[in-house]
């Protein structure tokens, strides 16, 4: 009965991310915690020793960098089998979704502007993983990774692409404009969401709900004067606000080498307290996150994080991505830093997902986003009577001007599909 148990808590993954060992090697190790276990831990282990996977593991992740902080959060992250595998579907849902999309701009059916999210997924899903059910999220126009994330399925994301009904704008906003419950877009003017994310703040600590503002914006909209105004206002009235600057590396198609005399997006601040993270390690997102999140929570203002992450794609899908950096750099941060590939290494070395359920769960996905693209190409558009509708909430005037003053047209309240 003690070898069985023994190789039952063997297979379970430490605190350092490796397995005990397994067998009567393990057993001197194993006799004192064993005595101290309630029934129920037991039973759970012998549960999953059928299985033989582990139910957590915890991992290191780079070091994180401060700035006016005297600590920040730990280096050592652990992580349950049921998280892990939530946070690997989210990343390669959008992986996936991306994919599509890209395709269908291809193929001439998505038009207009479209920035895709692919390289980038560890950051949305890493943040997420930390948020409460009523912190608030405001992004720029690479939007489509954090309108999935925030409850917006893929058929919602790629019919908003294509301009059908069942986008989750129904059709009207595209790419750069998509919202839903504590989403507030999809921003098409650089930096704009960043005092948008102060105001939003602002309001959730007006409501003393103790909720937070996510405010994300890339390295490029980083030099822009309205991020430092929000900065400023920000920190004078001590928002809940988390400014997140994700560092892709390139701001259209120049290096922020080039137009950055500081890099160091996370010391911006000045007088705001700032952190840098690896952006390609969902873990290390997350546990900076939530740092983040109680940082704001307990009165001490806003904070500024710059996540190091990277895009595969061109900044649009106008932009080839090759003619201002090579393709052998793009291939390399493919080869060592992608961030669904290292996740899932983790998840196979530790046990905690084998490599049959990772390839089951791949074709799950992709069988969603194939069927959800399908119907994105085949459904309707809206109709012209719906050009006045929505525009407000609350309709104080019914009727609209059109392209002339004389012809008006009736406001009508429609709503988002179902």
């Amino acid at each position: 009965m003690l070898n069985n148990c023994a190789r039952t808590l063997g297979r379970q993954a430490n605190k350092s991310g490796r397995l005990y060992g397994t067998g009567n090697d393990v057993a001197s190790r194993i006799i004192p915690d064993f005595v101290d276990m309630s029934m129920n831990t037991i039973s759970s282990l012998f549960a999953t020793s059928k299985n033989n996977y582990a139910t957590e593991a915890s991992f290191e992740t780079k070091p994180y960098k401060l700035h006016k902080l005297d600590s920040g959060p730990s280096t050592n992250v652990s992580c349950t089998r049921d998280d892990a595998l939530l946070l690997y579907r989210k990343m390669q849902t959008i992986r996936r979704m991306e994919t599509s999309a890209g395709n269908l701009y291809k193929e001439k059916i998505i038009r207009g502007f479209c920035h895709l999210y692919s390289g980038q997924e560890a950051v949305a899903v890493g943040m997420s993983g930390a948020m409460r059910p009523h912190d608030m999220v405001i992004t720029a126009y690479r939007a489509h990774g954090w309108t999935y994330i925030m409850g917006i399925d893929p058929l919602g994301v790629l019919a908003e692409l294509t301009g059908r009904v069942s986008g989750c704008s129904r059709g009207k906003g595209g790419s750069m404009h998509m919202y839903s419950k504590n989403f507030f877009g999809g921003n098409g003017i650089v930096g704009a969401q960043v005092p948008l994310g102060a105001g939003l703040a602002f309001a959730q600590k007006y409501n003393g709900n103790d909720g937070v503002c996510i405010a994300l914006y890339g390295d490029g909209a980083s030099n822009q004067g309205q991020a430092f105004e929000a900065y400023n206002m920000a920190k004078l009235w001590d928002l809940p606000c988390i400014f997140v600057c994700e560092n892709n590396g390139y701001g259209m198609g120049t290096s922020n080498q080039r137009s950055s005399a500081s890099t160091a997006y996370y010391t911006r601040g000045d007088y705001i307290p700032g952190i840098w993270v690896d952006g390609m390690d969902v873990l290390a997102v997350r546990e900076a996150t939530r740092f983040a999140i109680e940082h704001c929570k307990a009165g001490k203002g806003p904070m500024v994080m710059e996540t190091f992450t990277y895009r595969y794609s061109g900044h649009s899908m106008s932009d080839p991505g090759t003619s201002y950096r090579t393709r052998d750099e793009i291939q390399e941060v493919r080869q060592t830093r992608d961030p669904i590939t290292s996740f899932k290494d983790r998840l196979l070395s530790t046990q905690l997902a084998t490599a049959d359920e990772l390839k089951k769960l791949d074709a799950e996905i992709k069988s969603e986003v194939d069927e959800a693209t399908k119907k994105a190409k085949a459904d309707r558009e809206v109709g012209l009577d719906e050009l006045p509708a929505d525009i407000y909430s609350h309709t104080l005037e019914p009727m609209i001007r059109g392209t002339t003053p004389w012809n008006a047209m009736p406001h009508k309240n429609v709503g988002v599909s179902s």
